[in-house]
């Protein structure tokens, strides 16, 4: 069979909607606390802004500009716009069901509701009242649309009460906006008895007393809508003098970006939603309404709720032992590599390391990538006292990094003032690699000490995203890491490397020679066999290469979170191929390559996922594990991953996917139980 043949490729946009069907499963499991639930029901809508304002509107921008290009699967971007309206109209409806039929009530029975103004008693609405008239009303700023005041530029994804008034001695209504304010919590927790939790929202509260920003005048529909903007940044850096500055630019052009969805509250008369459908110049197919509120990506605000019984078990991570026996980080890193999976293992370990170094008075420098890290970060603050104390450090900051640009542009500036060499990568490409290199006076020599990762400098993000971690004084991944930062920081070509596989240069042909030779080396008696975990698999080229392997016997099996444009199972093709999706608790974000070939068995770790814009367009690093202790620690993860039963889904031919059995093996709730038996042993160490 042609290897080439559209019927062999599942669309990367529907594979994404499916993924975040998948989230939204979560969100009715019965199995999980009322208010993880609606971290699920939050999350499925933050993701889906961010597809629309990404991958939405690169397809509108194709249609409009006559491009005729279509991916592997053979779906036109107009077909693909079809397809992702039908879908997401659906999707949506779903969402609002889980929501008002199920969790809605059984968190108010269990004390945390979402009250009606109409339904308080006295002394709460003189509370919101109060609260409107001193901390509302004065942020507020009504807008009128006419032939005087045209049509407001509103904020992407800002939540908007359009309301009809009219002159009391009239009958004809015009239209006035609201803009509902950020700058305000949008659940204003209201006074009440004993244990429980009430909150009105502001958009209720702004309908309750919006006859204030219009007297004398009649009030007629008010109705909430909310506009999605195309976010992708137009960024030519071969003409940029400065990148800085440039996406600062583009940043500050994003909010006005090209209109790709409407979303409007159910109850919107037909004259305003045919009027805001003509100033939008959207098609019906591009209206979503909602029966619900809008922007349910806002309810993450009540996980701040203290209610125990309502959320998951608390879980903290373990110390790795190696790290507690007195002994300095570099010390124990001289006894060999340390392998640390987040979030079972502390993510303090990698605070500590760079911490360490920037107060150790034989390191001389410090050089770290940083794609995206939290507010309060430890590492940058180590960074600045290592600069303090005389190293010469060097941070490569990713001005690209979707949505975390503004935060990067900050962090850029204020390492800058302190002292840091900041450079921003390569001309063209996104720096996605993860790694910090020390550089520390030993005796007569330099000795380079490393940590790579799968995952971001994010203490954040380690708490609830997989990552695996590695420490290392290796020598040839040492020599390395120094060429790419050489790369990364100056003019550096650097096209081979000792053990690193670096995109764009070598990691697509790594990774394609790697699932040769298991092919090649493929006997009955010696079978080999790939297994992977990622987030991703999309790469037409990668996935021929995996059908190759399994035309030829070779056993492939894929545990991938989010998209897979594969087909397993198919006779002839694909049939030794099985892919698996699990959504849990955690976000699976580990990528792990492992090929068995016989006696050989390699095992890589990195920060690509298996997609164009990784292998092409990016700078990834993946990289071997060595050391046989990392090698079954790694490699025990990965059949943990397979192993699973409770929430692993199945990818079929036709490209949907098996419920999950909510039975059996539960890998995050068993890495769970195997670090809180570590945490023991860590006591006596103790």
């Amino acid at each position: 069979m042609n290897l080439t043949s559209a019927s062999l490729y599942i669309n990367r946009e529907l594979s994404w909607l499916k993924f975040n069907d998948r989230v939204l499963e979560e969100a009715e499991y019965d199995g999980h606390p009322l208010l993880e639930r609606l971290k699920f029901v939050s999350i499925f809508s933050s993701n889906l802004d961010e597809f629309f304002m990404i991958r939405v509107a690169g397809l509108k921008e194709q249609v409009a500009a006559g491009i005729q290009e279509v991916p592997a699967d053979g779906l036109t971007a107009a077909q693909q716009l079809e397809e992702i309206s039908r879908h997401v109209h659906e999707a949506v409806e779903r969402q609002a069901r889980i929501l008002n039929e199920q969790l809605l009530p059984r968190l108010a029975r269990k004390g945390l509701r979402l009250r009606k103004i109409r339904s308080l008693g006295k002394d709460q609405k003189s509370f919101l009242e109060t609260y409107f008239r001193k901390r509302v009303f004065p942020v507020l700023t009504p807008l009128a649309v006419d032939p005087t005041h045209p049509f407001p530029q509103l904020k992407g994804l800002g939540l908007n009460l359009l309301v009809e008034i009219r002159e009391r001695n009239n009958t004809k209504y015009s239209t006035a906006v609201i803009h509902i304010p950020s700058s305000l919590p949008r659940f204003i927790q209201i006074p009440t008895q004993g244990e429980k939790y009430d909150f009105v929202l502001l958009e209720d509260l702004i309908r309750k007393y919006a006859g204030t920003l219009f007297p004398d005048m009649k009030l007629g529909k008010m109705s909430e809508f909310r506009i999605t903007r195309n976010a992708d940044l137009d960024l030519s850096e071969a003409e940029a003098d400065d990148l800085l500055k440039l996406i600062e630019r583009e940043l500050r052009k994003r909010r006005l970006g090209t209109l790709i969805r409407l979303e409007v509250s159910r109850e919107m008369s037909k004259t305003s939603r045919k009027n805001l459908l003509k100033i939008t110049g959207l098609s019906k197919e591009d209206v979503y309404d909602i029966p619900t509120f809008l922007d349910l990506s806002a309810f993450m605000y009540l996980l701040k709720v203290q209610a125990k019984e309502l959320k998951d078990t608390p879980f903290s991570p373990t110390l790795n032992e190696r790290f507690l026996r007195g002994k300095g980080v570099f010390e124990s890193l001289q006894e060999g590599d340390v392998l640390l999976h987040h979030p079972y293992d502390s993510f303090s370990h990698v605070e500590d390391f760079v911490m360490e170094a920037a107060k150790d008075p034989q390191v001389l420098a410090i050089k770290q990538t940083l794609y995206r890290t939290n507010g309060d970060s430890p590492i940058v603050e180590a960074l600045k006292i290592a600069v303090e104390n005389g190293k010469q450090v060097t941070a490569l900051i990713e001005l690209k990094a979707r949505f975390d640009e503004q935060n990067n542009i900050e962090w850029a500036k204020e390492l800058d003032r302190s002292g840091v060499n900041v450079v921003y990568g390569v001309l063209g490409l996104k720096t996605h690699c993860k790694i910090c290199m020390v550089l520390r006076q030993e005796s007569n020599e330099i000795q380079r000490y490393l940590h790579l990762s799968t995952g971001n400098y994010n203490s954040n993000t380690a708490k609830i995203y997989t990552d695996l971690s590695l420490m290392t004084c290796d020598e040839e991944m040492g020599e390395d890491a120094s060429e790419l930062f050489n790369l990364l920081t100056g003019y550096s070509r650097q096209r081979s490397w000792r053990k690193f596989l670096v995109a764009p240069a070598t990691l697509r042909e790594d990774i394609m020679e790697a699932i040769r030779q298991c092919r090649l080396r493929h006997t009955p008696s010696t079978p080999a066999r790939i297994m992977m975990a990622m987030n991703s698999l999309v790469d037409p080229g990668i996935i021929q290469a995996l059908y190759e392997a399994s035309q030829a016997g070779v056993k492939v099996d894929l545990v991938i979170r989010g998209i897979c444009c594969l087909r397993p199972g198919i006779k002839g093709v694909s049939e030794h191929i099985r892919v698996k999706s699990i959504v849990g608790r955690f976000l699976e974000h580990t990528r792990i390559f492992s090929f068995e070939t016989g006696e050989q068995h390699n095992i890589f770790i990195g920060s690509a996922d298996l997609m164009q814009r990784n292998l092409n367009r990016r700078v990834e690093l993946v990289f071997p594990l060595v050391e046989e202790n990392s090698k079954q620690q790694c490699y025990s993860i990965l059949k943990a991953l397979w192993n699973d039963q409770s929430t692993s889904r199945f990818l079929c031919p036709d490209g949907s996917y098996t419920a999950p059995a909510r039975t059996g093996y539960h890998v995050q709730k068993g890495l769970i139980d195997l670090a809180d038996e570590r945490k023991k042993l860590v006591d006596t160490i103790g």
